[in-house]
């Protein structure tokens, strides 16, 4: 080989080692971290309630705007003791990457213990013990402990099992009265965890704050205590509707409670009470004025209801509310912050439902209505020659001795409960995975098949905690 060659082969090692330590140089040397994290959680929106409100909404070949989103995976459920979770467990796992047996509010080897009754016949009474279970550290906790602003936002109580999640620890979901006054900072029982208190809480509930009133409020408090007058007494912004929330400016913690008990459906949602996009609207607004970034949950928890009463029209309604509010916040956060450079958006659900899409209906059929067929568009019939719904549970209390025809008059009607296999009282949860979409700072690692529990984690990394 000539000195010429020589000279040529050594120049383009040099060059190509100088290329490549400079373009190793540029590289991220770490992960991008969060300011922000909004957490959606859809209350009972498995993947059969996806698709069929993604036809609902958009049709066959459409999407909804949560699915547009980068990242996505699929969630394992099933909770510390039980394969098919209660909303309690599953939105702790999420909450404090613990598995906590059903009916628990994030709390670790806890056993559910139903409370006593009071004098007023609500149960209201603690009966968990002083030694039942340990208390992990939910994310809300941990992103308040480091200067965050938090908040929790849902279309049912405030003291539901998914928002008392975030902010609350008791060994029985149906602790109402306890879990609120876990919200009241300096009250007795106050969650000190919050330091000085959630800066926005939206949603129902207000029996569970306010005093007991045999006429106006029957299933109110019977220790007289009205959490909500504290909380005003605290600083805090209260709001009562619609026009009382959007009147509030930054500055003030917030506390809204727009019903006594759940919110209404969307579908049939009074204008008093303002809709889930404009909650989260609102919320962004307020918790986005922290240097030091926030967190947010979001619950769109009348899915659940929906489903469980096997009403698959207000299930997709309320889905469809769901990712209308997952757009405002999205669009939001651009807005604030180009790129989501600093903002992790995660969307999920924490179980499954019964319900099914079947029987092989043409493109194009609304997926409300009776089983038409792809071949020739004609009403498919069952083995006893009757019409059936596209849409049915696999459990629930709708299930006739005699079938009937179902007409699509029936099928489309607003109050349709769709037809059960297994007769039960209430139509039951699903033990199938769920799916999780996310997009923006730390959104990377969402992918695969994971346990709830991962999804604490991942969050808590993307925090940089």
């Amino acid at each position: 080989m000539n000195k010429k060659r020589i000279t040529a082969l050594l120049l383009a090692a040099c060059f190509g080692a100088g290329a490549q330590a400079q373009s190793l140089s540029s590289a991220p040397t770490a992960k991008p971290q969060a300011k922000n994290i909004i957490f959606f959680l859809g209350d009972g929106m498995g993947p059969t309630t996806i698709t069929a409100a993604r036809i609902f909404k958009a049709g066959e070949d459409g999407l909804l705007n949560f699915e547009r989103l980068d990242r996505t995976a699929r969630i394992k459920t099933y909770s510390a003791d039980a394969q098919v979770t209660d909303s309690a467990p599953s939105m702790g796992a999420y909450m404090t990457g613990v598995k906590i047996n059903n009916d628990v509010i994030s709390m670790k080897d806890a056993k559910p213990v139903a409370p006593a009754k009071d004098a007023n016949g609500n149960a209201s009474i603690d009966r968990c013990g002083a030694d039942n279970g340990s208390s992990p550290m939910t994310i809300l906790e941990l992103a308040k402990a480091n200067g965050k602003s938090v908040g929790a936002v849902t279309t049912t109580e405030l003291t539901h099992a998914t928002p008392a999640s975030t902010f609350a620890h008791v060994c029985d979901r149906d602790m109402g009265h306890a879990i609120a006054q876990q919200v009241v900072p300096g009250g007795a029982g106050y969650n000190a965890r919050l330091l000085d208190g959630v800066d926005v809480l939206m949603g129902g509930g207000k029996s569970h704050f306010t005093p007991f009133d045999a006429k106006r409020n029957p299933k109110g408090r019977g220790d007289g205590r009205d959490l909500i007058a504290e909380l005003g007494a605290r600083g805090y912004f209260v709001a009562h509707s619609r026009a009382d929330m959007q009147s509030a400016r930054a500055g003030r913690k917030f506390v809204g409670i727009y019903a006594d008990s759940h919110l209404d459906y969307a579908s049939k949602r009074r204008p008093e009470q303002p809709t889930l996009a404009e909650m989260t609207a609102k919320s962004i607004e307020l918790l986005s004025t922290n240097p030091k970034g926030f967190f947010l949950m979001v619950e769109g928890g009348k899915i659940d209801h929906a489903l469980h009463d096997t009403n698959a029209r207000n299930a997709l309604v309320e889905t469809v509310a769901f990712d209308e509010a997952i757009q405002t916040a999205v669009e939001r956060m651009r807005a604030l912050d180009p790129g989501l450079e600093n903002t992790l958006i995660v969307v999920t659900a924490d179980h499954d439902h019964t319900m099914v899409l079947n029987g092989y209906p043409k493109r194009g059929n609304p997926v409300l209505d009776i089983v038409r067929g792809y071949a020739n568009g004609e009403p498919t019939r069952d083995a006893d020659g009757k019409t059936f719904t596209t849409l049915v549970f696999g459990n629930g209390p709708n299930r006739p001795e005699v079938r009937a025809d179902v007409d699509s008059a029936t099928a489309l009607s607003e109050d349709y409960h769709q037809e059960t296999g297994v007769r039960w009282s209430s139509e039951s949860h699903g033990g199938g995975d769920v799916k999780l979409y996310a997009t923006g700072a730390g959104s990377a690692p969402f992918k695969g098949t994971i346990e709830n529990t991962r999804v604490f984690d991942l969050m808590k990394a993307a925090f940089g905690l």
